[in-house]
């Protein structure tokens, strides 16, 4: 699942006239790049969802066979849990990628996808999230949003966490058992799992870029290396 559904307020002017997802730096759209790490990981099916000028991520996609491509327009803006909760039946009974499709990363020595699938564990994950260390976000300007000890994730309760949330996470469909309908957060389900010891995660060995505004989106270009091939 690729969520590429949002606004991209904070990225304009550059998103007056494209979806954030198709702002393009080093080579590729940041889309094109998620994607690409995607097939990269073996996946042959992903569903896109969008909003904001959808059509034109759709147009975009329309070429692409690996992986190949499931749309899921959105008339009202769902957020990232409603995102989806509305695709869940094209995503199947297994674990399934979920990446925000307006992110970029380095893979370390092994990519980041492949390192979260051999490290998932059906028998004690709900969902394993790809963290960063706050120290390393590059473009990142923020609190923070967890602690990682012993595998598992728990919200900060200082004034700062010692990991951002990178946008990358394999998730089972067990998560999103009795989840609300319409809008919501995929943060109310985190919650939820990690009230049961069940929200994991892996710190990344790469670099990771936080791409909200020109300025950053600058930054990153100046940094990162090229998209998988």
């Amino acid at each position: 699942m690729v969520l590429a559904a949002g606004l991209g307020l904070r990225m304009r002017p550059l998103t007056l006239d494209r979806p954030k997802p198709l702002i393009a730096f080093a080579g590729r759209t940041m889309l094109d790049r998620v994607l690409d790490a995607l097939a990269v990981a073996g996946v042959e099916e992903a569903v896109v969802n969008s909003h904001y000028l959808g059509v034109m991520i759709a147009a975009h996609v329309a070429g692409r066979s690996r992986p190949r491509i499931g749309l899921s327009p959105e008339e009202t803006l769902l957020d990232t849990g409603g995102g989806v909760v509305r695709a869940l039946p094209r995503l199947g009974s297994a674990p399934f990628f979920v990446v925000n499709a307006d992110i970029a990363w380095d893979d370390g020595p092994t990519p980041a996808l492949a390192r979260l699938a051999a490290a998932w564990d059906d028998a004690a994950m709900d969902a394993l999230l790809l963290v960063q260390p706050v120290a390393r976000a590059t473009g990142y300007e923020g609190a923070g949003d967890f602690d990682l000890a012993t595998g598992r994730l728990t919200r900060r309760r200082g004034e700062r966490a010692a990991f951002v949330f990178t946008g990358v996470q394999l998730a089972h469909p067990r998560l999103f058992a009795g989840a609300p309908a319409g809008a919501f957060s995929l943060n109310l389900l985190y919650d939820r799992a990690a009230a049961a010891g069940r929200l994991h995660g892996l710190a990344h060995d790469g670099a990771w870029y936080h791409i909200g505004t020109p300025t950053a989106l600058r930054e990153a270009a100046a940094l990162i290396g090229p998209a998988p091939s």
